[in-house]
């Protein structure tokens, strides 16, 4: 059953939304002081008190907590006694080392309903039957969270997992699930494993892909050459998401496919520039986000790395909710090569327009501190595509012409796929910091 609040969310006004955020805001900033050992001494610090904080303009004046924090006061950031901790979490460790998050048995209530809503935003019904290809092993939180959410909707999941795509492969034979969820470039590899077989994926009755790990949309929101292969391989309609173990929260394509839907009631999210401060509605910059009402691990303006943009307007939807646009990249891997500045996600969406290469990695170093030196890996067996002409290709789209070579998409799979990750490692930071 649709929960009332995502229902009121279709109606309520951006100033109705502004006063809820701002009452949840406040409870949180209480909960913060009053059980955080780790805000405890940043409010302290800083001359902060909760019962003075009186509107959300002010949350920019506060100070913002980096995965470095996290990481290296990780304890303190827990804020129950261990006793009540039933679940715990652990970050990929894609962009550096694990943290722990530690889950309480309202927090595990409150991924569900963020999961639901999520779900139930995307379309997904009771009578649906959805493949989960996301790991619910191995400490992870997104294979969880998405079987949690299912369960309420009343839809069948079908826990597949991620690191056996040919298991996958034969339980979507098997099960004939209409509904997939998963990182988009292993489904791609998924549906070519059965055109290899002699099977048309757009055949196997798959109507939605959901996307997780991977950004599926353009900057201007139309469907990226990823996301319209996926679209074409699997006849489904593609809709994208975005979400972090740290944030507990997920931001979920509607239909219309206008960005992910902020759920206000769970999360508030700011918009910063390199200087830390809000950017005008509508502009790129990081992605800063503080999730409410969690016990375990709470978070205060919690600096993802992640650039995107907040889209203000009413959805076509009809929802009222701003939206998060798709990561445009991520804030430590801008590239600045021959004066122009870039991110790897740029060159990848290149790639994946280019129907020869099967897959791709980036490996980028630095001989000066005003350049860096990037080199492009692609799989691909096409003789009749070399490596100049993919550069020119890049080139053409990016301005910047990199060192192109050509492997077997075999070679790209053992250096990009890995059983400690959910999603493949595509971009190798040599640079000297």
């Amino acid at each position: 059953m649709l929960i009332s609040a995502e229902r009121q969310s279709h109606t309520r006004s951006a100033a109705e939304i502004d006063a809820q955020q701002l009452a949840l805001l406040q409870n949180h900033l209480t909960y913060l002081q009053k059980a955080s050992p780790y805000y405890q001494e940043l409010f302290q610090r800083c001359n902060f008190l909760a019962a003075e904080f009186a509107s959300l303009a002010d949350l920019a004046q506060l100070p913002l907590t980096s995965k470095a924090d996290l990481g290296e006061f990780n304890r303190k950031f827990l804020a129950v006694p261990e006793q009540q901790v039933v679940d715990i979490c652990q970050t990929s460790g894609t962009t550096g080392e694990p943290v722990t998050i530690w889950q309480t048995d309202s927090d595990l209530e409150r991924l569900a309903r963020n999961e639901q809503i999520a779900f139930t935003a995307a379309g997904i019904v009771s009578s649906d039957r959805v493949l989960i290809g996301a790991a619910l092993d191995r400490v992870f939180m997104a294979g969880l969270a998405y079987f949690l959410g299912l369960r309420r909707i009343g839809a069948t999941a079908i826990r597949a997992g991620s690191g056996q795509p040919a298991l996958v492969a034969e339980l979507i034979r098997q099960q004939r699930p209409n509904v997939l969820v998963g990182v988009p470039s292993l489904l791609l590899m998924i549906a070519q494993q059965f055109r290899e077989s002699g099977e048309d994926p757009a055949e196997l009755g798959i109507e939605k892909v959901i996307c997780i790990g991977e950004p599926v949309r353009n900057d201007d929101l139309s469907l990226s050459p990823l996301g319209e292969t996926l679209q074409q391989s699997w006849s489904a309609q593609i809709l994208g998401t975005y979400a972090s173990t740290e944030l507990a929260t997920a931001f979920a394509d509607c239909p219309a496919g206008c960005g992910g839907h902020l759920l206000p009631e769970l999360v508030v999210v700011e918009i910063i520039n390199d200087q830390g401060s809000p950017v005008a509605a509508g502009e790129a910059g990081e992605v800063v986000v503080t999730p409410l009402g969690v016990e375990g691990t709470p978070l205060l303006r919690y600096r993802t790395g992640d650039i995107a943009r907040l889209h203000v307007e009413p959805c076509l939807c009809g929802r009222q909710t701003p939206r998060l646009g798709p990561i445009l990249g991520r804030r430590t891997q801008m590239l600045k090569c021959r004066g122009t500045t870039l991110f790897p996600a740029a060159i990848s969406r290149v790639l994946q327009g280019i129907s020869a290469i099967h897959g791709h990695y980036l490996e980028v170093s630095s001989d000066f501190d005003l350049s860096d030196q990037l080199r492009v890996v692609v799989g691909c067996r096409d003789a009749s595509l070399n490596a100049a002409t993919i550069a020119e290709l890049i080139a053409a789209k990016t301005r910047v012409k990199p060192e192109v070579v050509l492997v077997t998409p075999e070679e790209i799979k053992s250096k990009t796929i890995r059983p400690d990750m959910r999603k493949p490692v595509t971009f190798f930071d040599h640079r000297k910091r």
